[in-house]
């Protein structure tokens, strides 16, 4: 595994189960952000910081990380709703400043975490970036 890589599997990995532990330790803010519709939100709320933590801990076990990736993959699309709530109504959430503008703006970052969660499922052959493989760019 490229070195890059690797240090990038370890962010993920370490953001993930921070994340998910805050979801036992301070479930509040989180079970603000679900949306109504949604029965159960405080289990949700465990039920996501749980693989949050699975996630991330997968993430560094080599026989499991791809799996891992592709859970985590699954976990970004199926909190977004969460965070287009937030961003509709406004709901502030602990440690983020209450600025609609950044509710909005954090939503393009799941995509980010999605990219991020499936660059770490491809073979490292195929993960490195453009220039490592000499694939031509304006600059040649």
């Amino acid at each position: 595994m490229n070195q890059y890589k690797h240090y990038l599997r370890i962010v993920l990995s370490l953001s993930m189960v921070i994340a998910g532990t805050l979801h036992f330790a301070k479930p509040a803010p989180f079970v603000k952000i679900v949306p109504d519709l949604l029965p159960y939100p405080l289990a949700l709320v465990y039920i996501s910081g749980f693989f949050e933590i699975l996630g991330g801990v997968g993430l560094l076990i080599p026989p499991v990380s791809q799996a891992a990736a592709w859970g985590l993959i699954a976990l970004f699309i199926a909190v977004f709703p969460a965070n287009i709530n937030m961003a509709i109504h406004n709901i502030q959430f602990e440690g983020i400043p209450q600025n609609q503008f950044l509710y909005w703006a954090r939503l393009p970052f799941q995509a980010v975490l999605v990219a991020w969660g499936w660059w770490l499922t491809m073979p490292d052959d195929l993960a490195k970036p453009a220039l490592e493989q000499g694939v031509p760019t304006i600059q040649d």
